[in-house]
C-alpha cells in the first residue's frame, strides 16, 4: 500500500495536551515561540540558526501540513489542552514505510520549558506510532552534549543503541565534530 493511502488520526490527546497536525494559520504562534526561544534552540536545531520571520514559518507550516497528507513526515504540534497555548513541536521524521521506521523530533517554547510536556508528548506519540501506525522501530537521536533532549529518551525507557562518533558538526563552529546518540524503542519492547 502506498503511504498516502494509508489512514489514521491527525490529532491525539494525553493527560495534558492536544496534540495535532499543522494546520494553516499555525505560523503565527509556532513564529512567537520560535522568536521567544531562538537563543536556546540554536546550538542544537538547524533550522533555528537565523531569527525567524513570520511569512517563511507559515510557509513551512503549510508545506508540512502537505507534507503530513502525503504522509512523507508527520509533523505534529503541541497545545496545551485547558489553556489551548503553543507548546512545541514533535513530530515523526525520516519514515521507512516498509520497515516501519520512525525518528521522533521535538522541541519546546522555553516559556514551558521544565514542565514535563515534551516528555509526555513524545510518549503520546510513541503509543501513537506503535498502536495506529504499527511502528517497529522507534528512533531519538541527539547532540551527546543536549543534556536536556538526551534525558527524555532516558526518562521513557528508550535504549541506547550506540554514540555515532564525529557524526555531525556543530552547529556554531562548522569545524567543530560532534557525536550523535541513537536511542530505540522496537515493537518487542511492547509487547
Amino acid at each position: 500500500m502506498k503511504p498516502i493511502m494509508i489512514d489514521f488520526p491527525d490529532e491525539m490527546y494525553t493527560e495534558r495536551l492536544y496534540i495535532r497536525a499543522p494546520r494553516f494559520g499555525d505560523g503565527e504562534v509556532v513564529y512567537e515561540a520560535l522568536k521567544h526561544s531562538h537563543e536556546a534552540l540554536k546550538p542544537w536545531m538547524p533550522f533555528a540558526q537565523e531569527v525567524p520571520i513570520m511569512e517563511k514559518v507559515e510557509e513551512e507550516v503549510r508545506q508540512a501540513h502537505v507534507r503530513f497528507l502525503t504522509r512523507e513526515d508527520l509533523r505534529l504540534h503541541i497545545f496545551h489542552r485547558e489553556s489551548g497555548q503553543f507548546v512545541g513541536s514533535t513530530g515523526l521524521h525520516r519514515i521507512n514505510w516498509n520497515v516501519r521506521r520512525f525518528e521522533i523530533g521535538y522541541w519546546v517554547d522555553q516559556r514551558h520549558e521544565r514542565q514535563g510536556y515534551i516528555t509526555e508528548a513524545v510518549q503520546g506519540i510513541t503509543t501513537f506510532a506503535f498502536q495506529e501506525l504499527k511502528a517497529n522501530r522507534i528512533e531519538i537521536r541527539c547532540d551527546e552534549l543536549n543534556r536536556k533532549s538526551r534525558a527524555v529518551p532516558e526518562r521513557l525507557g528508550f535504549t541506547l543503541e550506540g554514540i555515532l562518533q564525529n557524526d555531525d558538526v556543530a552547529l556554531h563552529q562548522t569545524d567543530e565534530l560532534r557525536n550523535t546518540c541513537i536511542y530505540a524503542k522496537v515493537s518487542k519492547d511492547t509487547e
